[in-house]
């Protein structure tokens, strides 16, 4: 078995709307069918028992060693406590070799999870032992490294439910929320909106303090302290008992609590002043710890911490005891579970002996014992909810203490004896006001309730509208895809946004646009593209071309769009290529978009192409479809049923939804060429039904489609058209056989003495699809100059030229071939041999370079 090209799948996909890791597996022999294979189903599940049933998707193939696989990658993950549950093994056309598909929910944790369950399959295989412990602890511990921690956690779910799209930035808790200008973000309990100045006041905990008693905050008196001898006198001024601990501290570190004599408090500093370079003094407050989380202006949870305790039970030491605690599942190492486990460390020891016990010591049945004075989670210490209880005057005194220091997210630690009467009836105070709080106290406590308080923090961070719709942090998202016409669609619907008010981000087969200014070239159809329109904080809308070679790599670089705009499928494109063989394979890699249309959204369809007006039954959204013959009978029919079609009828575009017409005269779009150019007519259509399914106004559509002009500066390589000393020349990208098609028929309709095609292939199409390009040309051109262009993908030199020669062998038009070894000495050849009146349709490859040839040319 051999595994290769594996592949991140980081969005919605061929395969599911999961993430998922893709991989191209080969088996050879008995491998394709493991009952072949005496015993190896049997040594597989001695070990792996959790394996499950080695059932393949299709039940009529037989299991090969590339669906065992599958099962392994899936289960491997899910006992190593991933949710997965969905995963895929299809056989390709060639012999033995099959797309494996699993789902993952963190990407490393899956990609490892191929490769453990590779090596099962072998040990199974070859009868060796695997280390299956080891391989789910691995997996453990791998997953709880880089997966989000509880607080970021809760705040993504919370953003999830509410539909809004988040995007991890870094392998930490920095998550961007919603799209373009509509972005926020965290990072733990941290949002975009947090205040550096008020953060760092919460850092300070000396002038948190003073802050907090000028606005009449109940907090203990105390005051910076400068070494061992200072924090004694400190003590001394404030009155015994203390507290000692680091100004700029957090997670309960170097703090020590209820100091009632010299030794402790010297100690105490010492203890601080190795961990931090600031250290304070303060009165000791008697009571209990307790912490209220303030969100905005509300209170929206409050638990009581108590220090790490155990229970003596007559029979254990105190060493046995803390460990049949820290066996709790619930706690762990870091912060990933409800609580952490307690720290029997010099802190602890210290404690102990204060209580007159060692590690050594059984405590009688029934007594608690103390292992730390402070009451933190993350030493070990647990929670109880007491949001209910909290007193209105107490809960003011919180806010408050929130709103003076300007945190919109606080954690306020109070110490009191309750929670059920103001501060001030019993010598309680604020000790500290915390920005970036945990949450898993509130999350997950001890005991008592969770409370919502990750939907609280989406709430303040994305209020309702103006019209009291909740607020998703989404823009308007428009992705187009199709053999022919993406491009120029994706500019005259960027172009209606425009008109519309809105900053555009478009992703195109020739860079990334914002606002009209590229920021990158090249092909940026992909998924990285998209994300990264999406990031842009200066994009009020989205227009995102979505090839088909990034789908199948990555996955679509969104989770779902408003409105899905397939323009035609025909022929098809780059067949051969990822094992996408047909027009029908070809279609389902395209249809993703349709898809992953929002619920209230729309998908725009070409009815005039039967594959894509196949699409409908798979949009959970609306469907618009365009054609320009009125009579198509999908489109009739859609009408007929009183939903949106988009037609030409008397020398206009026509919309109509039900009994209700609007009609755009072609004359008033430009592009068309009063409606000659059908290929053009048809983008005209679906650019406006985007436009009509994304409820803009038909004045902005019109003045959109009336101001674009397909130039060189507008749409470069969509059937830019020049004027050569009375020739007329027509530069286009086309560069398949619908596509030559297309422009053929466009051409025909343009008056001409003499008809000249300037011509090269891509060498990544298959043979078939290079030489009917020629063979559609051969039809209708007098004259034609093939040349080899720069870029070969794969071919040997002359290949590409002789399959295009070959597609003229019986060609009924054109008499006269030239072949050309360059694009610009082969368009330098057509223009040499032009006269007024004739037509040159010259097929670029370097668009933006043989543009501006032409434009030379032109212009001398």
């Amino acid at each position: 078995m051999d595994i290769s090209r594996i592949r991140a799948l980081r969005g919605p996909n061929l395969w599911s709307r999961r993430t998922a890791i893709q991989a191209i597996v080969t088996c050879q022999g008995a491998e394709c069918a493991i009952e072949q294979l005496p015993g190896f189903e049997a040594r597989l599940r001695e070990r792996f028992p959790e394996v499950g049933h080695l059932v393949p998707d299709d039940s009529l193939d037989p299991v090969s060693l590339a669906h065992v696989l599958e099962f392994a990658a899936l289960g491997l993950q899910a006992q190593a406590g991933c949710p997965v549950t969905f995963s895929r093994t299809t056989r390709t056309i060639d012999a033995g070799v099959y797309q494996v598909v699993v789902e993952y929910t963190e990407e490393d944790v899956g990609r490892l999870s191929f490769e453990r369950a590779e090596q099962l399959c072998l040990a199974a295989l070859n009868d060796t032992p695997f280390d299956l412990a080891g391989a789910l602890g691995e997996l453990r511990e791998l997953n709880e490294d880089i997966r989000l921690g509880p607080s970021t956690s809760a705040i993504v779910s919370a953003a999830q439910a509410r539909g809004i799209p988040f995007r991890r930035l870094t392998r930490g808790s920095l998550v961007q929320f919603g799209w373009g200008s509509r972005q926020k973000r965290i990072q733990a309990a941290e949002t975009s909106l947090t205040s550096a100045i008020a953060e760092s006041i919460a850092q300070d905990k000396e002038l948190t303090k003073r802050l907090l008693h000028a606005a009449g905050v109940p907090v203990p008196i105390g005051r910076p302290v400068e070494d061992e001898d200072d924090a004694w006198r400190a003590a001394q001024e404030v009155g015994l008992p203390v507290v000692v601990k680091p100004q700029n501290g957090n997670q309960g570190k170097g703090i020590s609590v209820n100091l009632d004599n010299e030794e402790r408090v010297r100690a105490a500093y010492r203890l601080a002043s190795d961990l931090y370079d600031d250290i304070m003094v303060e009165r000791y407050l008697p009571g209990h710890d307790w912490r209220i989380l303030v969100i905005g202006n509300k209170l929206v949870a409050a638990a009581r911490r108590d220090p790490p305790t155990i229970v003596g039970d007559g029979a254990h030491t105190v060493r046995e005891l803390v460990d049949i605690v820290n066996s709790d599942p619930r706690r762990s190492d870091g912060h990933s579970t409800s609580l952490t486990k307690i720290r029997f460390d010099e802190v602890a020891l210290g404690r102990l002996a204060e209580q007159g016990y060692s590690a050594d010591s059984v405590p009688p049945l029934g007594a608690r014992v103390a292992l730390r004075d402070n009451a933190n989670l993350s030493t070990g210490g647990t929670a109880t909810d007491v949001t209910d209880d909290v007193h209105p005057e107490l809960a003011a005194a919180a806010i408050a203490a929130a709103q003076t220091v300007g945190l919109d997210i606080a954690g306020i630690d109070v110490v009191c004896e309750t929670i059920l009467r103001p501060l001030e009836e019993q010598q309680g105070g604020i000790v500290e006001v915390n920005a970036a709080p945990g949450l898993r106290m509130h999350l997950d406590p001890s005991f008592g309730k969770g409370r919502a308080v990750g939907e609280a923090i989406i709430d303040m961070m994305f209020r309702n509208g103006p019209n009291g719709a909740p607020d998703n942090g989404r823009i308007p998202l428009v992705a187009i895809a199709g053999t022919n016409g993406k491009t120029t669609t994706s500019r005259l619907i960027g172009r209606i946004f425009e008109a519309g008010g809105k900053r555009v981000g478009m992703t195109s087969t020739d860079g990334i646009y914002v606002q009209g200014r590229r920021i990158d070239t090249g092909d940026c159809s992909g998924p990285r593209s998209a994300r990264n329109v999406l990031m842009h904080p200066d994009v009020d809308a989205a227009v995102l071309e979505t090839a088909r070679g990034g789908v199948l790599r990555e996955g679509l670089g969104f989770d779902m769009c408003d409105v899905a705009v397939v323009t035609n499928i025909g022929q098809g494109d780059h067949l051969g290529l990822n094992y996408i063989t047909t027009v029908d394979e070809l279609a389902v890699v395209k249809r993703v978009i349709v898809e992953n249309v929002a619920p209230g959204g729309a998908a725009v369809l070409n009815a005039a192409d039967p594959v894509v007006a196949s699409m409908a039954g798979h949009c959970p959204g609306d469907v618009i479809f365009f054609a320009r013959d009125k009579a198509n009978p999908v489109l009739a029919t859609h009408r007929a049923q009183n939903r949106r079609v988009v037609y030409a009828e008397s020398g206009a575009l026509v919309c109509q939804d039900g009994r209700e017409k609007h009609a755009i005269p072609f004359s008033r779009i430009p592009l068309t060429r009063n409606g000659s150019i059908g290929f053009q007519v048809e983008n005209a259509m679906a650019a406006t039904a985007a436009g009509w399914a994304l409820g803009l106004s038909w004045d902005v559509i019109e003045q959109a489609l009336a101001d674009f002009v397909s130039d060189a500066t507008t749409a470069p390589g969509r059937f830019n058209v020049f004027d050569y000393r009375g020739a007329t020349l027509i530069a286009d990208y086309g560069h398949n056989p619908d596509a030559i098609e297309a422009l053929v028929r466009a051409v025909e309709a343009m008056p001409a003495a003499r008809r000249l095609v300037v011509i090269s292939g891509a060498g990544d199409r298959r043979d078939e699809d290079i030489r009917r390009q020629t063979e559609i040309l051969g039809q209708a051109f007098d004259e034609a100059v093939l040349y080899q262009d720069a870029c070969q993908r794969g071919r040997a030199d002359g290949e590409v030229v002789a399959l295009l020669r070959q597609g003229l062998a019986q060609a009924a038009r054109t008499r006269h071939v030239d072949e050309i070894n360059g694009e610009f000495l082969a368009i330098d050849t057509a223009l040499a041999r032009l006269r007024p009146d004739d037509l040159c349709l010259i097929l670029i490859d370097q668009v933006e370079a043989a543009l501006a040839h032409i434009a030379r040319a032109c212009g001398r």
